[in-house]
């Protein structure tokens, strides 16, 4: 039985998604309640903060593999932060802009994200998602095989690394976290307003750091604080990926993009059970969320709801999502993502 099988792709009417039509069906949505939202930083940041004194208080009775074992739920915990960062960055958590980008900035700090940096950069995202001849900031780079087959053997080799799963979900979130988002890349010669979002979240980080080293020691915060990172940013890049790298997904050149299209069949309904959605803020309804970003994560279930026909679209189920891995180029010709060992089949 192949993927394809398991994943159920778009078959609604052309009218259905043309261009528009979804923003103003799902307007009412938008509208975020400041309780709710608040309510929900409370549930978050507190089991986080409450994780956290409970793991460095185990290290300190000499029980570190009590306290590397809570970096597990800790990381679920601040995956949700980072959700709810990007419902601000998006100014979708609370109806003031100020509200949502100071929530936005706070919550940078404990996700080593620069966060007014990356709402641009994500802003972009969302406006070329799907689009082949707007790659670039904001994305996992992926080549078409034509792109692919043209480099030199060097490069190729180092295109197949970076998007070696171990590389992709190993080595590079650390690099993207830790490293890469020092700097404003992409943005450099942008003003001084990218570099003071990157070197004031790079500033606050190193004080919040120099503060638990001087409380607990420099051993907790290696085992409990950057452990907990590193698991987090493996869950987000691995999200990011399926989100818009599955099987069925669709890409188009200029021309033919479409935005609605472009959100209903370039990116997933990543279809997790309760407990992962719920820790993942419900960013598995990513369709949704490209049709209408505006809409606050814990509104977008009332969207399936009230709109059943959305559910099965672009639909990738957890186990089906770990085959996505071997996902690497897009085939023009077909029309669809394709594998290295795809590539040297056709060859």
């Amino acid at each position: 039985m192949t993927l394809s099988t398991h994943i159920e792709s778009p078959n609604l009417a052309p009218e259905a998604i043309a261009s528009g039509a979804w923003s103003k069906r799902l307007a009412d949505y938008r509208q975020p309640k400041t309780g709710r939202s608040i309510f929900e930083i409370f549930i978050t940041a507190g089991p986080l903060a409450a994780i956290w004194a409970l793991a460095w208080l185990l290290h300190s009775q000499g029980w570190w593999w009590a306290a590397l074992l809570l970096t597990i739920p800790a990381a679920g915990f601040l995956v949700r932060l980072f959700m709810i960062q990007h419902d601000c960055g998006h100014g979708a958590f609370f109806g003031e802009k100020q509200a949502n980008d100071w929530v936005g900035r706070v919550i940078g700090v404990l996700t080593l994200t620069p966060y007014d940096y990356w709402r641009t950069t994500h802003a972009i995202h969302h406006a070329t998602s799907g689009n082949l001849d707007r790659r670039g900031l904001g994305a996992i780079e992926m080549l078409t095989v034509e792109e692919y087959r043209a480099l030199s053997p060097l490069r190729r080799f180092g295109y197949r690394l970076y998007r070696h799963p171990l590389v992709m979900f190993g080595l590079g979130p650390a690099f993207v976290f830790f490293i890469m988002q020092r700097l404003p890349i992409g943005m450099m010669r942008q003003g001084w307003r990218p570099w003071v979002s990157v070197l004031g979240n790079g500033a606050a980080i190193a004080a919040g750091l120099g503060v638990l080293i001087w409380l607990f020691g420099p051993a907790p915060v290696l085992i409990v604080n950057v452990v907990t990172m590193l698991l987090a940013a493996t869950i987000g890049v691995w999200l990011f990926y399926i989100q818009h790298q599955f099987e069925g997904a669709s890409w188009a050149r200029n021309g033919e993009w479409k935005r609605d299209e472009a959100a209903l069949a370039g990116s997933s309904h990543y279809d997790l059970p309760p407990v992962l959605r719920w820790f993942t803020a419900n960013i598995g309804i990513h369709h949704v969320h490209h049709l209408s970003s505006r809409i606050p994560f814990y509104r977008l279930p009332k969207v399936l709801k009230d709109h059943p026909e959305l559910k099965p679209m672009s639909r990738v189920g957890l186990w089906e999502s770990f085959r996505c891995a071997r996902l690497a180029l897009w085939d023009e010709a077909a029309g669809r993502l394709v594998s290295f060992r795809d590539l040297r089949a056709s060859a």
